[in-house]
């Protein structure tokens, strides 16, 4: 007779036969400490062991119980918390109880050939030597909790800093580490503004963007959220911004790149005696660029393609997105969006032809807008140098039929945005961002950036009574500018409130 023993391995090395009592205790504790009274502890429990195997780490056991919650969540959002209290609780175990430790095993690591190679900066690694003690005093722990399991298993994945040894990869952040490290980064040695910004971020309060919480204190401190870049008419212009755009995604900036002054499909190339194959191959280039290059393999990257609609590709860009067609057509990791001058939609409105032209043919109309926009595409139409003409709404009726099949391109305004735009003293702006949120000027030798946060609302207000929702009170802290901009949002959106 042949007697199997399940056995699991604990956090120290050692082995030990399964105790299934101790399951369903842990679970039981958790529920108790975050009073989940609709969960009954027995049951995740049953679940957890009938998934056990021989030989798993309890750190396993763990993931398997937080799995079998996350399955339950749309029974009960208690099951969402269980979920998150077991990872969370999963990772204190597996993480040092001290910040300076874990950042000093970050900036200590070693490659496979023993070469020391910091993941933090020195910078990063002296201040918290230097603060130590009064970070680990600050530090507060609990509030890993606040974060729900998708919000957490986000984390885990691609923020919180870890040491790779092959395929596999030690977490060695807590959250409460990565909004410490990001305040740390920002405010240097001014420990009162590190505590002021931790505390902040660390109750929801607000947060950086992705690049800052990717890369605050690494050796790489590439904060900035948005990049809108140019592109150039000639080879090593179109491959000096993929070159720009391949490092932008390294380090996981968004970005937004205007292509209106590239030659449409069947230009001349006077340097070959040859002629273009348009816009469409080379951003097959870009896309292929975003997806090897993605963010370190944090995330996919991501670029926004911005066409006028003049342009004669314009019909072959609108089907790039396309669930169907030749691959060879297709680049469905593009962010596709159009930058429209008023007379398109004036011929709209009024069922006028629209004419499509090549930007080397007829130069010039990417760098105007408004009536002196019209005045040449007018000129240039009269002459008779378009490609082909076609009537407005026939046009737009592919824009809808794109944005109904892959939720692209976006439309934006580009005499209404040139028109009121604080830059357009430096020049035309061609394009906006990745997300399709803010307008800057970039040319061939300029680069324009943003940086992100968001304010977590919900985090200011309280509702006084939920019949009454309109009306809420706000609790701020001192006066921090970030409660005072939630205070001034309320007020531009007619809310009653007490402080």
């Amino acid at each position: 007779i042949t007697l199997y023993i399940m056995l699991v391995i604990k956090r120290d090395g050692s082995e030990q036969r399964v105790q299934f009592d101790k399951i369903t205790t842990r679970m039981e504790v958790l529920c108790e400490q975050f009073n989940l009274k609709s969960i009954d502890p027995t049951y995740i429990a049953q679940e957890t062991i009938q998934g056990l195997k021989s030989g798993m780490r309890t750190d396993e056991i763990d993931s398997l119980s937080a799995d079998i919650c996350a399955n339950h969540i749309s029974e009960h959002p208690e099951y969402n918390q269980l979920a998150s209290a077991i990872c969370i609780s999963n990772l204190h175990k597996k993480t040092n109880k001290s910040f300076f430790e874990s950042m000093k095993r970050l900036y200590m690591f070693h490659d496979y050939h023993k070469k020391h190679t910091p993941l933090i900066s020195r910078r990063l690694y002296d201040v918290t030597r230097q603060f130590k003690d009064i970070i680990d005093k600050a530090i507060v722990h609990e509030r890993d909790y606040l974060h729900d399991y998708f919000g957490f298993k986000t984390l885990e994945r691609a923020y919180l800093l870890n040491i790779k040894k092959g395929t596999s990869k030690t977490i060695i952040e807590r959250p409460q580490y990565m909004w410490m490290r990001v305040a740390l980064a920002l405010h240097d040695n001014d420990i009162e503004r590190v505590l002021e910004t931790y505390n902040l971020m660390s109750t929801k309060r607000f947060t950086h963007a992705t690049p800052t919480l990717f890369n605050a204190g690494l050796k790489r401190q590439q904060l900035a959220s948005c990049f809108l870049l140019h592109t150039e008419d000639s080879i090593d212009g179109i491959y000096k911004t993929i070159s720009d755009c391949a490092k932008i995604s390294k380090f996981a900036g968004g970005i937004g790149v205007n292509i209106s002054q590239i030659r449409a499909k069947n230009s001349i190339i006077r340097g070959t005696n040859g002629k273009s194959d348009g816009i469409i191959p080379m951003l097959k280039v870009f896309n292929e660029t975003a997806r090897y290059v993605n963010q370190s393999g944090k995330r996919k990257g991501s670029i926004a393609v911005y066409l006028e609609p003049w342009h004669a590709d314009i019909k072959e860009f609108l089907e790039l997105r396309k669930p169907v067609g030749d691959e060879g057509l297709r680049a469905r990791d593009l962010f596709l969006a159009l930058w429209v001058p008023d007379l398109f939609m004036k011929r709209l409105i009024k069922n006028e032809m629209w004419s499509l032209m090549c930007p080397d043919e007829c130069p010039n109309l990417n760098d105007t807008y408004g009536e002196e926009f019209e005045k040449l595409y007018l000129q240039y139409e009269s002459e008779g140098r378009y490609r082909e003409q076609i009537n407005a709404r026939e046009l737009w009726d592919k824009v809808i039929e794109s944005q109904m099949e892959s939720g692209l391109p976006y439309v934006s305004f580009k005499d209404h945005v040139n028109r009121k735009n604080n830059q357009k003293n430096i020049g035309t702006i061609k394009s906006s961002n990745l997300c399709n949120e803010i307008n800057e000027y970039t040319s061939k030798d300029e680069i324009a950036t943003c940086n992100l946060a968001s304010l977590a609302l919900p985090q200011f207000v309280k509702p006084k009574d939920f019949t009454d929702i309109g009306k809420v009170e706000i609790h701020t802290i001192d006066d921090c500018g970030y409660c005072l901009l939630a205070k001034n949002l309320l007020v531009q959106n007619k809310v009653e409130f007490t402080e």
